[in-house]
């Protein structure tokens, strides 16, 4: 039992961190529930949209830009979450060469290098094709 303790000593603080966000979220749903105002009607259960009443119903269809625009940013941005640990590791990479070190959990700065070159090319790729293909015209 002691060894499992040991073990999950590291996860404390994180689980300490998430028992307070939970509880802080909770009690915030608890207070506003009781405290908030109570008043009904008509007027305060009409759905608001930014000020002005609503004019159609809510599940129309959007144009498909609005679609491949979302998307395009969920890439972009999934691609730079990729980059992040690779900068580290190319950046520890690269002390440990410049060090005179030899790090054998490393891989060479060079092979990263390559590595993330071709990573560019692929987005460089994908991001001409995108253009040709005409997302990025609105007037369309």
């Amino acid at each position: 039992m002691i060894a499992i303790a040991n073990a999950m000593q590291p996860y404390a603080s994180i689980l300490f961190v998430v028992g307070i966000a939970v509880t802080m979220a909770g009690g915030i749903l608890v207070l506003t529930h009781i405290i908030g105002p109570k008043r009904k009607g008509d007027r305060k259960d009409e759905p608001y949209e930014s000020g002005m009443p609503p004019i159609e119903d809510a599940r129309r269809r959007f144009n498909v830009r609005f679609y491949i625009v979302a998307m395009l940013f969920l890439l972009f941005d999934v691609e730079v979450v990729i980059l992040w640990p690779w900068a580290l590791v190319f950046h520890d990479a690269s002390a440990a060469r410049n060090a005179g070190e030899v790090a054998a959990h490393l891989p060479s700065a060079g092979f990263l290098l390559l590595a993330g070159g071709f990573f560019f090319l692929l987005l460089l790729v994908g991001f001409v094709y995108e253009w040709r293909k005409g997302v990025f015209e609105w007037d369309r």
